[in-house]
């Protein structure tokens, strides 16, 4: 059962990332030099730019550079959603009183390595499917741990449409308290979808969704 809610957390924490169209960075008026700002903290473009960095660095030393660059040519959204996804999970967790250490963090990555074939391939399998470098993957790893602790928390079994809903609901809940507020140059942050601009996660546009239409696949 554990495994089983490790690989959805996982699934799910990768659907998180996935790309949305790509726009340049530019600070607003309200708040200049700023991508986004959450609960009141901001998100410096400049912070948002070395995430890409990082990724496009990992991306070219692979074997696979040109299709993994061609993959993710929308990759500047995709970063700055996950970005403001760990803030809202991070807050949402805190209010439901999941903690997480470092020990857990490091248990979680030598488990989902050994699941992977090792290291090397955990993160190879990290960039091509979720864009993440390899001095990120500490943070990937927290989120699904956060992710699962919460559902913990919640009463809420992740691999089932009510208990996505469940989390799906502290999720929203979390992010409308944070009152975050986006560069109009990387759109508007939806509340109840949880999603940036036109940009689609899956489970959590699933999870919105009335439990008739889920099950029935809608």
């Amino acid at each position: 059962m554990h495994r089983r809610r490790r690989r959805t957390a996982l699934a799910l924490s990768a659907a998180l990332v996935a790309a949305a169209p790509l726009l340049a960075a530019c600070g607003n008026e309200a708040h200049p030099g700023a991508a986004a700002v959450v609960g009141g903290d901001r998100i410096e473009v400049s912070a948002l730019q070395a995430e890409v960095k990082d990724v496009r660095a990992a991306q070219e030393a692979s074997p696979e550079a040109a299709q993994l660059i061609k993959n993710t040519g929308q990759l500047n959204r995709a970063k700055l959603h996950g970005m403001i996804f760990d803030r809202i999970l991070e807050h949402a967790a805190e209010k439901h009183g999941v903690t997480v250490s470092r020990k857990e963090v490091q248990d979680a990555r030598v488990a989902a390595a050994r699941q992977s074939g090792g290291e090397e391939q955990l993160a190879a399998m990290l960039l091509q499917q979720r864009g993440v470098a390899p001095d990120q993957i500490d943070q990937a790893v927290r989120e699904e741990v956060l992710l699962t602790g919460l559902a913990r928390a919640l009463g809420a079994d992740l691999g089932t449409p009510q208990g996505q809903q469940e989390v799906g609901a502290a999720l929203t809940a979390a992010s409308k308290e944070l009152d975050i507020d986006v560069n109009p140059r990387y759109g508007q942050w939806d509340d109840a979808k949880i999603q940036l601009g036109d940009y689609k996660a899956p489970w959590i546009t699933q999870v919105t969704k009335q439990p008739e239409a889920v099950q029935a696949g809608a």
